[in-house]
């Protein structure tokens, strides 16, 4: 599988061929490609350096395995929010496997422990623990980052997945917003109704997001 990563320190999206045994980019062998990938039928896959080392410092503090059977999906394959973190390939959705007590425990040491940027209160999700390292701030609530030209990293890689989705704009998905994404995304924008600027804020996500969750995966596209 290919694997892009975004650099946090030097900015940079780099790439991995790695099989579903091996270990992700930027982490330990606690977090395998395939247990990233889930039940993604993805071949593509991407994250960042800042998620995959808040994961793996976070599976020390919890001194044990974690089970982890949800963590990337691919807009088109939907199974969560239009703006899910999940689609960024930053966030993990754990401990389904064990009790209230437990669940609470890992609760409590995500909070206290300073490794994310946000984790989910347990009345949201009271059968198993959700924590991420989204990037913000964001252009909705709760929502994905303004992006423009020059922007680089995971949100890039869901704005060309779903321009790709929505309007089949044939874009390579590697996370820099070129001249090629500028192009689709303003043409998405005028089609739309929206200012054709190519900046892509609250408006334009929540359009584009809503069109192209659960709609479908370009596989092919990297």
């Amino acid at each position: 599988m290919t694997i892009l990563i975004h650099n946090i320190r030097t900015n940079h999206m780099e790439r991995f061929e790695r099989g579903p045994r091996e270990p992700m980019p930027f982490a330990d062998r606690s977090l395998l490609v395939g247990e990233f990938r889930g039940s993604s039928r993805s071949q593509l896959l991407w994250s960042n350096s800042a998620a995959m080392e808040s994961w793996t410092s976070f599976r020390r503090l919890w001194g044990e395995a974690i089970y982890l059977p949800y963590c990337f999906r691919r807009i088109g394959e939907g199974g969560h929010a239009a703006q899910s973190q999940h689609y960024a390939g930053v966030a993990f959705d754990c401990a389904q496997n064990l009790n209230s007590t437990r669940r609470a425990q890992m609760r409590s040491l995500a909070q206290s422990s300073g490794l994310w940027s946000y984790v989910e209160p347990a009345y949201l999700t009271p059968t198993w623990v959700h924590f991420d390292k989204r990037s913000g701030p964001p252009a909705c609530d709760a929502g994905y980052p303004m992006l423009r030209r020059g922007s680089v990293g995971v949100y890039v890689c869901i704005l060309q997945d779903a321009l790709n989705t929505v309007s089949n704009a044939r874009l390579s998905v590697d996370g820099v917003f070129g001249y090629a994404t500028d192009d689709a995304a303003e043409m998405f924008q005028a089609v739309n109704g929206l200012t054709a600027d190519g900046i892509i804020g609250c408006a334009t996500w929540r359009l584009l997001t809503s069109k192209a969750v659960g709609a479908g995966v370009v596989n092919y596209y990297t």
